[in-house]
């Protein structure tokens, strides 16, 4: 596989990324901004992101969208709406998901809409029903990576303001170290995402549910250790709620339990 993006992927990113950073919240406070949210609804809902499947994106350029919205934080459903969109292309017939909004953590309610086991499923092939499973495990591989890099940025960007005896925080090794670690965990983290969204669509059905279980455990793994690191960075202000760094966290937690991927479910070896 390229793991290279082409021209058009690279182009989707950018206006993913825009979007997010144009309209996803930019403080805890802006969470509950009525007007905010009515504007981020009708624009995602303008670019056609969440009928992507339909329209013929592939598994990667779902994973892309993903990716950018979460790390903007983006608080309005995607992940629901496109895994239903494929659903329905997958049925032949229009499919609309009956599910209660979600009580958990996530403050931006990333996953609302999402249905984890749709009865529908019974009705595809096995084929279909697994490379839908890989496409759904694949949206949460995104949405931890693009929470990992959000709140590794919040991370970086305070290190490089915070001052402490007379110098930023960030050009003291200890606190320059963990920022590389979490650098070096989201590389690794892009590298079984890119893998897994790929095979959502190349690979055989088990193949692609395989690597998209590896990619879960990893960058669940990988992104709750950069939450962790950004929020002691951030030092006592990383544990109030002005700071963002306990969205990302909540994010992070909710993804990780939406299709929770077990060690002994693979059929190769990962510690």
């Amino acid at each position: 596989m390229d793991v290279r993006l082409t021209a058009e992927q690279q182009q989707l990113r950018e206006a993913a990324a825009k979007l997010a950073d144009d309209l996803g919240p930019g403080s805890v406070a802006e969470l509950e901004d009525a007007d905010r949210l009515a504007r981020l609804e009708k624009a995602v809902d303008a670019t056609g992101f969440r009928a992507l499947r339909s329209d013929g994106g592939s598994g990667v350029e779902v994973a892309i969208v993903a990716e950018e919205f979460a790390r903007g934080l983006v608080d309005v459903p995607f992940a629901g709406p496109v895994l239903a969109d494929d659903l329905s292309r997958r049925l032949g017939r229009e499919y609309t998901p009956i599910a209660a909004p979600p009580d958990g953590v996530d403050l931006t309610k990333a996953l609302a809409g999402v249905v984890e086991s749709p009865v529908e499923l019974r009705e595809l092939s096995d084929d279909d029903a697994t490379r839908w499973r890989a496409l759904a495990l694949t949206v949460t591989c995104a949405d931890l990576v693009g929470a990992a890099r959000g709140t590794q940025n919040l991370a970086v960007e305070y290190a490089k303001v915070r001052e402490q005896y007379g110098a930023t925080i960030g050009s003291y090794q200890a606190v320059g170290h963990m920022l590389a670690e979490g650098l070096a965990l989201i590389e690794g983290s892009i590298s079984v995402l890119r893998h897994a969204a790929w095979a959502v669509d190349e690979l055989p059905a088990a193949a692609a549910v395989e690597a998209a279980r590896v990619a879960k455990i990893y960058c669940a793994r990988a992104a709750l250790t950069v939450c962790e690191t950004s929020i002691q960075v951030h030092g006592g202000i990383g544990n109030t709620w002005e700071c963002l760094a306990h969205v990302y966290l909540r994010r992070v937690l909710t993804a990780t339990e939406t299709w929770p991927v077990k060690l002994e479910e693979l059929s190769i070896g990962l510690s």
